[in-house]
């Protein structure tokens, strides 16, 4: 039986999968077609790391790993659902709610001396940040809005806030002593095993990583950031904020960059207030209270110390001497710096843009704001668009044109951050790499607390984008641009690899451009304003911000996109769009019994994923489903029957009851597979003859709370009583 492998997530994600599951699988079966789940989700990660401390019952297979070695295979087919990309706080959280839920699970250790505890961060390390992306994605990404989105988004265009040539909203980056300035690149000539080391100024060398195994044709990075010119630098965009009158804000990826992100979110904060850790540091790291774990860590902590209310107080008249904080809630009075994993860029940056250039702050309206990314490889693609918007105005989702995206990824490509390669500097010295022979590939000078990290990228991966970047082109008609800029060190090793691949394919007829970022964000966004598309080619890290920028510009959310990735060895993963606002959606859930996030991504992703088994395994019933998936999916989008946006309309388990209905229709209709018509004609019947017995079951249950057992890992009998509330619906679903 051809299978196909839906992963179990987390938050949102993984409550629409409690309700859209058994229609998946029932209607599967019907054409021959095997649906098996994985949990990856952040919880099942942590439980498969500790097997000899838990009972058997409570014990689980590590499915990710199962899952990285499948998807190296050519039968690889895996639909991957958004999952937590976890912050130290994230993952504190999650142990907590597990250990109350009976697992023995270690606390995290923040400072390990023992070689026990160094064990225990060890394990925990391998499931925060963007723990599984780089296990799954043996493939670079193509991601795009599908046609039927875009011409629902320019039918029924969403709101757009206008854009004032005053407007003060700026981007405040360093250019210099950052990430991007400091970065050295070299190619490997031959495969070999590379050391990082720290050599102090006394000569004593410290191994920072024994063994970093590397391929010949492989970009190596290393780079750092200055930390006195970080702090300098923060300290002027405060007193310029404040200056301004704009709100202050910071905007960082502390989930993928999971190990340099959250130390520059602690020198935000320790920015924000110098006099609370001029009085109070001391005190506070003596009671293991980090900066980097946000404002709210600390403000929560502090209670059970003696100078607890005098750090409060510290606090709020930090709050009241610095600029305006933006908010991430202004009604809770949860800030800017409270959670680092609360305010990530390629979410909260185009969320921003899209707002007039505004955030919230304290007094629950819309402000300018200044908004602090403090590397600057990205920045000046936020920046551009600002700068167009201010100009030009606004954009119209009506008319304008697309940016789809062909990403870097394959083999952990660019995987800045994600991985055991980023130290915080323990003293004077210099950083560097060695190989094999002993010789100094790459070498930086650093001081105390300075931040280094080194990243790989092989070369089968870039062969395989730059033909995927032509194949798209070749699709599409529309002109690819290689965001890469030859005056960083990275990017002029893969402009040089990318005009000696481009030969290898048909490009007659086709426009193939190499532009700096901020170049190409000004190409393409002078395009967009024509209603033109232009199919962005980008790196990892790049990749990740402009699906978020460009599809929520254009149609509202990411969450509505295809993302496809074809894997090189014949496999197939299809991704199902965004989860940054699923935090919020389960805390509405919670409190109200109402789901809105919008499984439209998980529609594509399954279309697409019938379509490719149907492709390799030759199933033909399966190739079926996918047709009559994509027809029932444009029937769903024309009569509008996402989640509404509040309580009293149909939610995201009446989204999958109208789905459902609108398939099995299509499915009945179809006359390629005359058993599966039969087989589905008389649910469409019966479907359609209680769809208002349906629907008022699904909406009689809103308005009171709704208990799921858990968030990071709710109860399965729970959370499926409250996803699938309409016996009606799972009634006719079961006779099938």
């Amino acid at each position: 039986m051809a299978t196909i492998i839906y992963t179990h997530t987390d938050e949102a994600p993984l409550l629409a999968t409690y309700s859209f599951l058994p229609i998946i699988e029932a209607y599967a079966a019907k054409a021959g077609v095997e649906v098996e789940t994985r949990d990856i989700s952040l919880a099942g990660r942590i439980i498969a790391q500790f097997p000899d401390r838990l009972t058997d019952d409570q014990r689980q297979s590590d499915d990710l790993a199962e899952l990285g070695e499948l998807a190296m295979t050519p039968d690889a087919n895996i639909i991957k659902l958004p999952n937590i990309s976890a912050s130290v706080p994230q993952l504190k959280a999650a142990v907590k709610e597990l250990q109350e839920q009976g697992y023995d699970l270690p606390d995290y250790p923040e400072n390990p001396q023992s070689d026990e505890d160094k064990e225990i961060r060890a394990r925990y390390g391998k499931v925060m940040g963007s723990a599984v992306n780089p296990v799954l994605r043996e493939g670079n990404s193509d991601r795009r809005a599908p046609s039927s989105v875009k011409a629902y988004a320019k039918a029924h265009p969403h709101r757009m806030g206008a854009w004032s040539p005053e407007s003060k909203t700026n981007v405040a980056t360093m250019g210099k002593d950052d990430f991007r300035s400091n970065e050295q690149s070299v190619v490997i000539e031959s495969d070999d095993t590379l050391r990082i080391e720290h050599v102090a100024a006394d000569g004593t060398v410290t191994v920072l990583r024994p063994e970093v195994k590397v391929q010949a044709g492989e970009v190596v990075d290393g780079t750092f950031m200055n930390v006195a010119a970080l702090r300098r630098f923060l300290a002027e965009q405060i007193a310029r904020a404040k200056a301004e009158d704009v709100l202050f804000s910071v905007h960082l990826k502390a989930t993928m960059m999971k190990v340099s992100d959250p130390i520059i979110f602690g020198h935000v904060v320790q920015a924000f207030f110098p006099t609370l850790f001029e009085q109070y540091g001391a005190a506070l790291k003596a009671a293991g209270i980090s900066p980097n774990d946000g404002l709210g860590a600390l403000l929560s902590a502090v209670t059970s110390l003696p100078e607890g209310d005098a750090i409060k107080a510290a606090v709020q008249q930090g709050l009241d001497d610095g600029p305006d904080l933006a908010m991430v809630d202004s009604d809770k009075g949860i800030t800017n710096l409270h959670v680092p994993s609360d305010v990530i860029v390629d979410a909260s940056m185009p969320a921003m843009i899209r707002t007039s250039g505004h955030m919230w702050g304290p007094d629950g309206e819309e402000h300018d704001t200044l908004a602090v990314i403090p590397d600057s490889s990205y920045a000046g693609v936020y920046q551009t668009v600002i700068d167009d918007c201010r100009a030009h105005g606004a954009f119209d989702p009506a008319t304008m044109g697309s940016v789809p995206n062909v990403g870097l990824m394959a083999k952990a490509a660019e995987e800045y951050g994600s991985h055991d390669k980023t130290f915080e500097v323990p003293a004077a010295g210099v950083v560097r790499v060695v190989d094999g022979a002993g010789e100094t590939l790459i070498e930086h000078t650093v001081e105390p607390g300075d931040i280094w990290r080194a990243c790989q990228t092989k070369d089968e991966p870039i062969r395989d984008w730059v033909k995927l970047a032509v194949t798209r082109a070749r699709a599409t008609g529309a002109p690819a641009v290689f965001w890469l800029d030859e005056t960083r060190s990275h990017d002029a090793i893969l402009i040089a690899k990318v005009r000696s691949y481009l030969p290898d394919h048909d490009t007659d007829g086709l426009t193939i451009e190499i532009m700096a970022p901020a170049d190409a964000t000004a190409y393409s966004l002078e395009r967009i304003r024509r209603g033109e598309d232009t199919i962005s080619v980008t790196g990892n890290v790049l990749r990740d911000y402009n699906t978020d920028l460009f599809p929520i510009l254009e149609l509202g959310t990411s969450a509505k996109m295809l993302s496809v990735v074809p894997l090189m060895n014949g496999g197939g993963l299809f991704e199902t769009g965004a989860g940054g606002s699923a935090p919020k959606h389960v805390q509405q859930l919670v409190k109200e019994n109402y789901l809105r996030w919008d499984s439209l991504g998980e529609f594509f992703a399954l279309a697409a994923s019938f379509e490719h088994l149907a492709g390799h395994a030759g199933n033909r019933g399966a190739q079926v489903l996918a047709d009559t998936l994509d027809r029932a999916t444009g029937t769903f989008l024309e009569n509008d029957k996402s989640p509404t946006r509040r309580l009293g309309g149909i939610d995201n388990r009446g989204s999958h009851f109208y789905l459902a209905l609108y398939w099995a229709q299509e499915l009945a209709a179809q006359t390629e597979d005359s058993d599966l018509a039969a087989a589905f004609k008389p649910l469409a019947e019966t479907l359609a003859a209680k769809e208002q017995q349906i629907v008022d079951e699904l909406l009689a249950v809103q308005g009171g709370p709704a208990d799921i057992g858990g968030y990071y890992r709710p109860d399965a009998e729970k959370a499926t009583g409250v996803m699938r509330p309409s016996a009606t619906f799972n009634e006719t679903l079961a006779s099938l």
